[in-house]
Order: C-alpha cells, then structure tokens, then sequence
C-alpha cells in the first residue's frame, strides 16, 4: 500500500484542507511555496496516464473548490502534476501540486536545458 493510501485510510496523519467522499487535499509536509496543498483521489490510481476522464471531470471542480477554500482563485496559483520517472513522480498515486500565496518563480529546467541558455 501506498503512502497516500495510508493516508486515505487514516494510518497516517495529515492537516486536511479539503475532503469529499472521492478526494482529499492536505498540506505537503516539505512545502516549496508558502501554500502546498496535495490533491489525490481516494481510489488508488498509479498516475496521470492511468486517469480515466471521469476521475478528472470529478476532479476539476475539487481543486478549484480547494484552491478557493485557499483563498487562492482571486489572486493565482500553480497546478503541476509530475508524471513516470522521467516527469519527476515520486510517489506513484496520482497526486497534483497546488501551489501559491505568492509570486511564483520557475527555475525548473531540465540540465540540458540550462546548458543552452
């Protein structure tokens, strides 16, 4: 079982933001923005190729009900999901990053990239 699951299945302790009977959003305990919500179905779902359209058609509206909840629908936010390995996916249960509280930076280039520039 996956750490998420875990979670889901209350084995781990998490700071809840937001949870309905399909999702949950909770707080990243390494946070790389000043807010750092994890949003993952309950379902167990290996990652963002696997998603059904259903799943994401149910989805949408929880993180966008999260990121007002935030407070973070007025002012912007960043939704990022990483996928496989090569997309930098740690924990393999679909998960989205929902980042903000304020501006933003991207530095995130691939090593390749930087060399370029």
């Amino acid at each position: 079982m996956c750490i998420f699951c875990k979670i889901v299945e209350g084995e781990i302790p998490n700071n809840t933001v937001h949870e309905n009977e399909e999702f949950l959003a909770f707080h990243d305990l390494y946070p790389k923005a000043p807010i750092h919500v994890l949003i993952i179905p309950k379902k167990h779902i290996c990652c963002f190729q696997e998603t059904d359209p259903e799943t994401m058609a149910k989805m949408t509206p929880f993180i966008q009900e999260t990121a007002a909840k935030l407070g973070l629908d007025a002012t912007g936010y960043r939704l990022i999901t990483n996928n496989g390995d090569d997309g930098g996916q740690e924990i393999h249960h679909l998960h989205f990053h929902l980042l903000g509280g304020g501006k933003l930076k991207w530095d995130h280039l691939h090593e390749d990239a930087r060399k370029n520039i």
